[in-house]
């Protein structure tokens, strides 16, 4: 039936609404022997799958945007149900779009928004409704991007807004109800457990990594609260554990907000889902191959590393039979029973095999690696340390003059620490204090200090590492400590190499619980919830952020579940096995977002100093920096569009102040989101432009090319376990001692005898291998999901499309920079140029790319 909107019956508004169903985008559509076939859509009172059907159980109502109702409210059309299924040039794959048609008056106005009503018992994606023929007024895009359940499981009726976009004070007065009411609803009332197609967005501490109830050695501490700081995460409501009133019980599922669970087109882009199977049935499949002695618990030799790229790893075809049939994980395991995870030779490999074994190559991975923040200046000597001297005694490095000054090239170490020519990658002070229970442990390790030496061709070299360990006698007796220096031949070259893998071991575990899942991951959660429960989806603001925030919840969620979970993956795989998040806590104590923005970490760290002449405002002390400066150039143009856009909706900074949706999304973020770091001093006050600009500039920069920084290296660097490391299981050999003499004898036996076992290694790669690809449906910086229609302002979409474009000319400044051969750093011994933040790439396994947000 043909809505009547108000007044007499006269002008016809068409419309096309685009629907995606639910079985073309759902992973067990894609992996049932079916398939995409069973399209039937289950009715109330049985099963149709007709065009007519769909279109009939659908009904929509205009909301208007100029023309008020007796109480002041938009008028509300009556309901129209869609009519039938049409073709548009611009559907993509999988999309239906049907057409409606509406009377029209003027006494009814421009329609600013809808309600939808579902009838039907299966859910829909609705991608965007389009009015034309609007008189006056011409077309009305609506970009919706949601999922749509069936009208009984809402208390309100779900609401979508036209792409307008309207600071609070500047809403249509019709529609100001209607947008506060939406606020509203995903908000929630705080209680209750949430139900998969609910839309409502809250906050809770990380109460759900353990599993108490299942033993103690199950059971993790609560992060978040004054103990142990922590980003909130989203609220699920499920009930508690019987052994812990604190910890949240584990269950098969997980509540998200239903729009931040993306459905995909194709299965090898539902790489979460490949992360899940990893855990639940690759894992087990492994563990019984081992148990059962099928596999030989250690490489015995660098070449039977090497075969994982060349031959794979061979087990009987009963084993393979328990793993899932999603194409993404047969990719990546080879279950052809011949060849059960053979793996794709991971990029610092790929040119010169043994390059890792160089110290060039170890010192430019501290700039051009996965983890290339946490390197920074040596001020003082020896290095000092801020551990409380009453518990842990004196931490004073016992590095000394005589180790470095023979490789300084005639330089003492004042004047190279005056020059500005000494660099310290610390992973000392925060380990010390859990080394001890970490080494009571299956693993033996750590805490090391290695201080390099920046050379004239630009490079930088180790000139020597310091490891400590508890004194047997007691903490507050100081630390054991030995240091190495490079040496070249015999037993003690190995004993150099050993030296350099425990600092890699380090690096590994402090990348991938900070630097990665803390500084990217966790930090953000809080601004998607803080931006969906404060900000309305016409506020510019929200505008700006969505795209960022894509996928994130949904990761982080499954990484609960299955990664950072007690007894979980990382637990399994890295040397902090179960204090892994605890440690970063503590590190987050110290976190702030001031120090996240790019240009305040470089400065924070010393490796770059302020200078208004130089094209960024900073001057890197370290010129061949590639992350640094590839960073710079990416910030850059971030933070251009960020101002453009600001300034085109908020002319004063009166006007921010003045802004109720923005002062309570700040407010809420900085006390409830990251409310365990409230009271520090660096939070901006939001009271300026400027503030809001350095804000929204920083978390896209984390969202996109921070994390991509560190995470699309992953396998590329780590999938070649002897050049990065993630557990320790030996301390070094003693001179004198049978390890010595065993090293002298077999010197690659011993070496993998002390790093990841076979086991873990397998396991590590699996994981990092998916981590590290991109989805063939990801939108990388400069993008958009909805082309041009995601505002009707032409301003900001012309300063969007200027982004774009100066993006690409980044990216081709950055490949010309790769072809310098004067900058060794680019591309160094392992001949692998530093592609990570080139902003475009293809799917899969790339080594480049930055996409919009932590989707991966």
């Amino acid at each position: 039936m043909l809505g009547i909107l108000g007044g007499n019956k006269g002008h016809k508004i068409k419309g096309s609404l685009v629907i995606m169903r639910k079985n073309v985008l759902d992973i067990n559509s894609l992996t049932s022997v079916k398939g995409v076939v069973g399209t039937g859509i289950n009715i109330i009172g049985g099963v149709v799958d007709t065009v007519t059907a769909f279109a009939s159980h659908i009904s929509i109502q205009l909301i208007s945007a100029t023309k008020a109702d007796g109480h002041g409210n938009g008028k509300v059309g009556k309901s129209t149900n869609l009519r039938g299924q049409v073709s548009l040039p611009t559907l993509g794959a999988g999309e239906d779009a049907y057409d409606v048609h509406f009377e029209w008056d003027s006494d009814f106005g421009i329609p600013g928004a809808f309600y939808i009503k579902n009838f039907m018992q299966v859910e829909f994606y609705l991608k965007s409704l389009t009015l034309e023929d609007i008189p006056n007024h011409g077309t009305i895009h609506f970009v919706c991007n949601s999922w749509v359940y069936n009208s009984k499981v809402y208390k309100t009726d779900r609401i979508f807004f036209a792409n307008n976009t309207y600071l609070p004070g500047e809403t249509p007065a019709p529609l100001v109800k209607y947008r506060e009411e939406e606020l509203k609803n995903v908000r929630g009332d705080g209680t209750g457990e949430r139900q998969e197609w609910d839309r409502i967005y809250d906050y809770d501490v990380y109460n759900d990594l353990g599993n108490p109830d299942k033993g103690e050695a199950y059971a993790r501490p609560v992060l978040g609260g004054s103990t142990l700081p922590y980003p909130r995460r989203g609220r699920t409501g499920r009930g508690k554990t019987r052994k812990d009133p604190n910890s949240e019980k584990t269950s098969d599922f997980v509540y998200l907000p239903r729009d931040e669970a993306f459905g995909h087109l194709k299965s090898s882009d539902f790489l979460t889902y490949g992360l899940k199977s990893v855990a639940q049935d690759v894992l087990p499949v492994l563990t019984d191959a081992f148990d059962g002695n099928v596999l030989s618990l250690e490489f015995d030799n660098f070449a039977e590393v090497r075969k994982l790229y060349e031959g794979g790893i061979t087990l009987p075809t009963n084993f393979l039979s328990k793993i899932s049939p999603l194409p993404v994980i047969k990719e990546i395991l080879r279950t052809d029973g011949e060849q059960f995870l053979k793996y794709p030779p991971p990029k610092v490999m790929q040119v010169d095999k043994s390059a890792w074994m160089t110290d060039e190559e170890f010192a430019r991975e501290t700039i051009a690696g996965v983890n290339p923040n946490v390197i920074k200046i040596l001020e003082e000597f020896p290095p000092q340390s801020k551990l409380d001297t009453q518990a842990y005694g004196d931490h004073t490095s016992i590095i000394t003059k005589e180790h470095l000054e023979p490789k300084l090239g005639g330089l003492t170490v004042e004047q190279a620490i005056h020059g500005k020519k000494l660099f310290i990658l610390d992973h000392h002070d925060y380990l010390i204090p859990y080394l001890r229970r970490i080494n009571q442990t299956t693993t033996k390790t750590y805490a090391t200090r290695t201080i390099f030496f920046l050379k004239s061709d630009g490079t930088l070299t180790p000139l020597a590492i310091e490891l400590s360990k508890p004194h047997p006698q007691g903490d507050n007796h100081g630390p054991v400590s030995e240091v190495y220096v490079p040496v070249y031949e015999g037993v003690e070259a190995y004993i150099w190499l050993l030296a350099k893998a425990y600092v890699v071991v380090n690096d590994s575990c402090y990348h991938q619980l900070v630097s990665h899942w803390l500084n990217t991951h966790a930090v953000v959660e809080p601004f998607v919830i803080a931006t969906n429960r404060q900000l309305s989806v016409v506020h510019p603001v929200y505008k700006l952020l969505f795209p960022h925030y894509r996928d994130t919840m949904n990761i982080n969620s499954l990484a609960r579940k299955a990664l950072v979970n007690a007894d979980g993956i990382i637990e399994k795989t890295f040397l902090w096995g179960r204090y892994a998040l605890e440690l970063s806590a503590v590190i987050y104590k110290d976190w702030s977002l001031h120090d996240q923005a790019l240009p305040n970490d470089l400065l924070k760290r010393g490796v770059a100093v302020k200078d208004s002449s130089a094209p960024h405002g900073v001057k890197l002390l370290i010129e061949d920096y590639p992350y640094a400066s590839d960073g710079l150039e990416i910030w850059d143009a971030i933070k251009s569009w960020v101002e453009e856009y600001v300034a085109f909706y908020y002319k004063s900074d009166e006007a921010l102040q003045k802004d109720p949706e923005l002062q309570a999304w700040w407010k809420e973020l900085v006390q409830v989101g990251h409310g365990d770091l409230k009271d520090k001093a660096w939070w901006p006050k939001m009271h300026t432009r400027e503030d809001l600009v350095e804000v929204s500039t920083t978390l896209i920069w984390i969202a996109s090319a921070l994390h991509a920084a560190v995470n699309f290296g992953q396998y590329p660097y780590g999938g070649l376990i002897l050049n990065r490391p993630t557990i320790s299981r030996r301390f070094m050999p003693e001179k004198g001692s049978a390890e010595y003499v065993a090293l002298g004898k077999n010197p690659e036996k011993e070496f993998l005898r002390t790093i990841t076992g076979k086991k873990e290694t397998l396991i590590d790669l699996t994981i990092i291998e998916i981590l590290s690809r991109h989805t063939s449906d990801e939108f990388y910086l400069g993008e958009r999901d909805g082309g041009d229609y995601w505002t009707s302002d032409a301003g900001p979409l012309e300063a969007f499309k200027r982004f774009g474009k100066k993006l690409a000319e980044i990216e081709q400044k950055l490949v010309q920079k790769n072809n310098n051969e004067s900058l060794r750093n680019r591309t160094g011994p392992a001949k692998m140029p530093y592609t990570l933040l080139y902003p475009s790439s293809e799917e899969g396994l790339t080594f480049r790319g930055i996409p919009n947000s932590i989707s991966i």
